[in-house]
């Protein structure tokens, strides 16, 4: 008997079948089963699908208690099976009790136990499910193409989720315009419009909350650390949002955002850690099934957590056997030392290319949904961030932000991700912003280019006298490599009166060419030298290969 999906006699017995169907594949893997209506035999595709299914009748609030459960060794025969449905959330505990209580399966028990688990977390799939209702005629739903050239180059099915072409250039415009709307449905628009909201951002939240908040006619304070690009602090007022520059990093930030709201009685909006936010940000999930159903992998580059929180949830709701990654810059891995403590922790955070991810902490709520959702968390280096950037501007003409490239870059050739075992999977990467400076993405292409050995500094020992420099100039343009800048100095060269050093940036084909500059020069007594590059000790040719992932799900961590 089953009670509480629907007032049509047919469909409830449809419910039944699927429902005994379920729980049939969980108690006795994919062996074939008897359909309750008809007699004949039926099989299903295992215990993930079941899963997935009972994990959707659970986000609607479907709540399965199996009174009894009949199972013989040939075969799993359902003879009662009482569906409960509620609405309560305060039942919710009590429904998975009578599932652990009722039945003999291990594997339901667990699975049981493990849903009852994730029905306390801060943001659950019903949570999305509302936000991506509440946020659909506000924000744009992205296209996720199919890469040609990344996909050849990555050996696998590479779909880009392309984020950055909402209209404020980021992700984080959902969960802006689901946080507001949910403060005007709790509080009242009125209220709402007398006190405003307020947050601390450096950017993309700030512009993200400005312009919803002028669209749905709230009033948005955004405090703004000193270092915030002048851009972005333009972009702020034009939408009509009250900016305050305060603090010299997010920290002493935050902290002023949130005493000037406890004065002001405005409502804070965190940006990565409101559980409105996440939800908001894990449409993006939903989106990623509809749009490539056949999806294997996710990558999510990972800074408060919030995203990676969100959309695991999504999509690991709709479609349980898909892994998902999270990948962090190594100059602010937050979530990985959280993982290492089993908590949110401070970490020191150095200047990085993907500065949207350079979080101290990552938020509790965030935590602790991704911990529950991620299968792993990896680590990218800066050169390939840098080579990430540069493969969407050549490849896909696409202009992203470091931090919104870092799922690519864990991607690349040498990075934590070239795997294998992802070699031919489809693999869904949300690009998730593209607000960068001018400024910093000619450095950052400058980076780029040296990392694919394309841009490279040599110094060598020429003659002093007349034509010296020129023969060398002569030697490198008779071999394809164009003269990019050059300096040259006699003061700290002490072995010969007559000989300078020149150093020289060149720009070359790739690394074959390379090797063949440096050989040409090596026979024509030039000795190069050539100039690798440092960042905090490693060096910029050198393969980063130090960092161990940290595995999130059940596993023993190692670092």
């Amino acid at each position: 008997m089953v009670r509480g999906f629907t007032d049509s006699k047919g469909q409830q017995r449809e419910q039944h079948d699927r429902v005994c169907n379920i729980m049939s594949v969980l108690h006795i893997e994919s062996n074939p089963i008897k359909n309750l209506r008809g007699g004949e035999e039926k099989s299903f595709g295992g215990r993930r699908e079941a899963e997935r299914m009972i994990r959707r009748l659970i986000a609607s609030s479907q709540r399965a208690a199996v009174s009894t459960l009949l199972s013989s060794s040939r075969g799993c025969f359902f003879t009662t099976t009482t569906i409960v449905s509620s609405n309560n959330t305060d039942d919710n505990s009590a429904d998975y009790d009578t599932i652990i209580d009722s039945t003999s399966s291990p594997e339901l028990k667990q699975y049981a136990r493990d849903e009852k688990i994730i029905d306390t977390l801060p943001v659950t799939y019903a949570d999305i499910s509302r936000a991506n209702v509440a946020i659909r005629n506000g924000v744009k739903r992205t296209p996720c193409i199919k890469s040609y050239f990344l996909s050849e180059l990555l050996g696998a099915n590479i779909y880009l989720k392309m984020e950055f072409q909402q209209f404020t250039g980021s992700f984080k415009e959902r969960g802006a315009r689901n946080a507001i709307l949910s403060l005007i449905r709790e509080l009242g628009k009125e209220e709402l419009q007398s006190t405003g909201v307020i947050a601390a951002s450096a950017g993309n939240h700030a512009l993200a909350l400005a312009y919803h908040g002028r669209d749905l006619d709230i009033p948005v304070t955004v405090v703004m650390p000193t270092v915030a690009p002048l851009a972005k602090v333009d972009k702020c007022r034009k939408f009509g949002a009250n900016v305050v520059i305060e603090g010299g990093h997010m920290g002493e930030t935050k902290a002023h955002a949130e005493t000037l709201g406890n004065t002001m009685g405005q409502q804070y909006v965190n940006g990565y850690d409101d559980p409105t936010v996440i939800a908001g940000a894990g449409t993006i999930g939903i989106e990623i099934i509809e749009d490539v159903p056949g999806v294997d992998v996710v990558v999510v580059p990972v800074g408060g957590a919030g995203l990676i929180a969100g959309v695991s949830c999504a999509v690991k709701t709709l479609k349980s056997d898909v892994t998902v990654f999270g990948v962090e810059p190594e100059f602010a891995s937050s979530y990985t030392a959280a993982i290492m403590a089993g908590r949110p922790v401070s970490v020191i955070v150095t200047p990085t290319l993907a500065d949207g991810l350079a979080v101290p902490m990552v938020g509790p709520h965030a935590f602790e949904v991704a911990r529950h959702y991620v299968d792993e968390c990896v680590l990218c280096t800066e050169k390939q961030v840098s080579l990430a950037i540069l493969r969407l501007i050549e490849n896909e003409k696409m202009v992203v932000e470091g931090g919104g490239a870092a799922g690519l870059a864990a991607l690349l050739p040498g990075a934590q991700l070239d795997r294998p075992e992802l070699k031919g999977k489809n693999i869904v990467i949300p690009l998730c912003g593209g607000n960068i400076d001018t400024t910093v993405l000619g450095r950052v292409l400058d980076r780029g280019l040296a990392a694919d050995d394309r841009l490279k500094a040599l110094v060598a020992t020429v003659s002093d006298r007349p034509g010296g420099i020129a023969k060398l100039t002569t030697l490198l343009g008779q071999h394809g490599a164009s003269i990019k800048d050059m300096y040259h100095q006699r003061a700290f060269l002490h072995s010969n009166i007559d000989q300078v050093h020149v150093k020289i940036v060149i720009e070359l084909q790739g690394k074959e060419h390379a090797e063949e500059i440096k050989k040409v020069l090596t026979e024509h007594g030039y000795d190069p030298v050539w100039d690798q590059g440092q960042h905090q000790g490693h060096g910029a040719d050198e393969e980063d290969t130090h960092v161990i992932p940290i595995r999130t799900k059940g596993y023993v961590y190692n670092y």
